[in-house]
């Protein structure tokens, strides 16, 4: 039997992956800060939080981080910790570089320090490539990172290459894209529309307030882009991969996707909000997944109107 050990366990990614991971017969354990005391709601959500071995982890702290490794001795380790929100970056910048690079820098230390064979997983982010305009990112195209967010996520895949080629580590990183689902948290802008328009649906005089709705972005299905990590990690070879749908929307459409799917239209009951504009923020997104294809079998089988559907869906 495998053993994984998810860093993050507790957030939507994490919890769709445990999920995954339980199916294919591994044994899955989950970290948080303080195991003893997280709730897990997501894992409890999806049915699994019994299934599932826990222990206190804190990436920040290097002696922590081989401490639990030593004593799981996991095949594969998923780190898909650390700050997850570009926004909360302004304000945040430190604690999200911390818990990102130094974080992912301590897995990777203490699996060369250990020398056993496990393979590592990081969670890299699409923010990195910055505003590229109209050309599709793939894997050669360079970062140019606009948030504090991007810039760590940027330094721990310059950190992951650099230990893959130093030491000979199986370490990859998956590059992805917008992925959305009902375990997103409500600071989450898809989450936070999806929430309005329902309860605007059901009755509510409330008005949505937005920042700038004409930013494009590449939007999958969560529990899709899981599958994709786990493939990362059965490859003959470490590498890095873009993990999208390759098609991109405006805020706007997917806006008025979810009114339309509720039976209303979205003009009157959206209020631009100045205070939620960014101090930087990427116009388009755009991606080009076509390495997945070719070398995992991976390719996204649902786009942002589909995502939309299954969000409002499973509000009610």
């Amino acid at each position: 039997m495998k053993v994984a050990l998810i860093c993050g366990i507790s957030g939507q990614d994490g919890a769709y992956l445990a999920k995954l991971l339980l199916e294919k017969g591994y044994l899955v354990c989950g970290t948080s800060r303080d195991a003893q005391i997280s709730s897990f709601r997501n894992l409890l959500r999806l049915g699994i939080r019994e299934q599932i071995k826990y222990e206190s982890l804190v990436p920040t702290d290097f002696r922590s981080v081989l401490q639990v490794i030593s004593k799981i001795q996991p095949d594969e380790i998923y780190n898909l910790a650390g700050q997850t929100s570009v926004g909360l970056s302004f304000d945040q910048p430190v604690e999200t570089l911390e818990s990102i690079a130094t974080g992912t820098l301590n897995f990777l230390e203490a699996i060369r320090f250990i020398g056993a064979p496990i393979k590592f997983y990081n969670a890299g982010s699409s923010e990195s490539f910055g505003d590229i305009g109209d050309c599709p990112a793939d894997e050669n195209t360079p970062f140019r990172p606009r948030s504090p967010y991007a810039v760590a996520k940027s330094t721990a895949f310059w950190q992951v290459a650099n230990y893959r080629e130093a030491y000979n580590l199986f370490a990859c990183s998956g590059i992805l894209f917008n992925h959305e689902s009902p375990l997103r948290p409500q600071r989450f802008v898809t989450q936070k529309i999806i929430d309005a328009v329902c309860r605007i649906a059901k009755g509510s005089l409330e008005q949505l307030h937005l920042g700038n709705i004409a930013v494009k972005r590449d939007w999958g299905w969560a529990p899709e882009y899981v599958e994709a990590m786990y493939l990362m990690m059965q490859h003959e070879q470490p590498d890095d991969y873009v993990v999208a749908t390759g098609q991109s929307y405006s805020l706007e459409e997917f806006v008025a996707e979810a009114f339309k799917y509720v039976g209303l239209a979205w003009q009157d009951r959206v209020t631009t909000d100045a205070s939620l504009l960014r101090p930087t923020d990427l116009a388009i997104s755009k991606s080009n997944p076509a390495k997945a294809k070719e070398k995992l079998g991976w390719s996204a089988k649902y786009k942002m109107p589909d995502v939309v559907k299954m969000m409002v869906d499973a509000y009610y």
